[in-house]
């Protein structure tokens, strides 16, 4: 069983890891071949390296390794190599969106044959460091300057659908078995939910009923370091045959660093804010190391569309929220 807290405890932390040490093996695999949901991609060693510790445990819940275990084949005299196919029960829509994103974050930060980006004039900064400041982010352990960092945040929410005393005269409604009333009652309210895409509603609802003053901190702490208080989940959707709306955002650490137009000389100057990259660091403890917080949310929504009878339900959902930050 899932560890549940309530509304009123602060976010903690979980820590595994599924991909196994890849010291001391003596034939790495290069690239994965996956299977999500009868989707196929080809994904190279280093790319999963990089995903969040998050995401591998939601592809490779038994652990993956990732050492060499099949055979080579001749072919025409030239060896190729035979890979596994990993199934893997993810959505592959949603893997897509979080591969294009790290993707297009590393060649923005790192730079491509065609446009530089932004890693070598922070190695400058840090050549040039900043010995007279009390908070010196130059230090060479701070990987703020040398990495792309990304903040990862997930929501599975879990529903559960109530039919109002209203809803009585509705046959299946009251039967409690499983009928095609009842299921086609639970799909409306899942596409009530997924239609609800602001990230930062529901939690502040709970803050305002509760008064909590850590949920309070989290939602301020995300706003200062990438997000908006409007924003929306980058990908939402269904989960296949079951009560439970899956969503994913990914944004950019602010880290502080400033990178100005360049000048009439071509130089781009770089600049820290300092109280900036104080913030920033605070979310360096959830490096690959993936915090949760979960939740219980009640609403009575009404499900009736323009020009039929009230439909009044009550709608609960369990909420776990995962947040982890990301370097590539």
């Amino acid at each position: 069983m899932a560890h549940m807290q309530g509304s009123g405890s602060p976010i903690t932390q979980v820590s595994q890891t599924p991909v196994a040490p890849m010291s001391l093996q003596p034939q790495l695999l290069t690239r994965l071949q996956l299977d999500l949901r009868g989707k196929r991609f080809t994904v190279d060693r280093e790319t999963i390296m990089n995903l969040p510790e998050s995401i591998l445990l939601c592809l490779f819940p038994n652990g993956l390794v990732l050492s060499r275990q099949s055979a080579m084949l001749s072919d025409g005299g030239e060896n190729d190599e035979f890979e596994e196919l990993y199934g893997v029960d993810f959505d592959p829509e949603c893997f897509s969106f979080v591969l294009a994103f790290f993707k297009q974050s590393a060649d923005a930060f790192y730079g491509t044959p065609s446009s530089p980006g932004l890693y070598a004039a922070q190695q400058l900064l840090v050549d040039g460091g900043s010995p007279t400041s009390d908070f010196n982010p130059t230090s060479s352990q701070n990987p703020l300057l040398s990495k792309q960092a990304i903040i990862v945040l997930r929501e599975e929410l879990e529903y559960f659908s109530i039919p109002s005393e209203a809803n009585k005269s509705t046959p299946g409604l009251t039967s409690g078995a499983a009928n095609e009333a009842l299921l086609e009652l639970k799909r409306k309210c899942g596409v009530h939910l997924l239609q609800k895409r602001n990230i930062f509603t529901a939690l502040q609802r709970n803050v305002n009923k509760e008064n909590n003053v850590a949920e309070q901190h989290l939602i301020d702490m995300l706003c200062m370091s990438g997000f908006n208080r409007d924003d929306e989940w980058g990908y939402r959707a269904m989960e296949p045959n079951r009560c439970c709306v899956s969503s994913i955002a990914l944004v950019l650490l602010k880290t502080g660093i400033v990178h100005h137009p360049p000048n009439a000389a071509g130089e781009r100057q770089v600049t820290i804010d300092y109280n900036q990259m104080a913030t920033a660091q605070k979310l360096l403890l959830f490096w690959r190391k993936p915090a949760r917080k979960c939740w219980w949310d009640g609403a009575e929504v009404d499900l009736a569309e323009d020009g039929q009878p009230p439909q009044p339900v009550k709608l609960w959902a369990r909420r776990v929220w995962t947040l982890e930050l990301s370097l590539v």
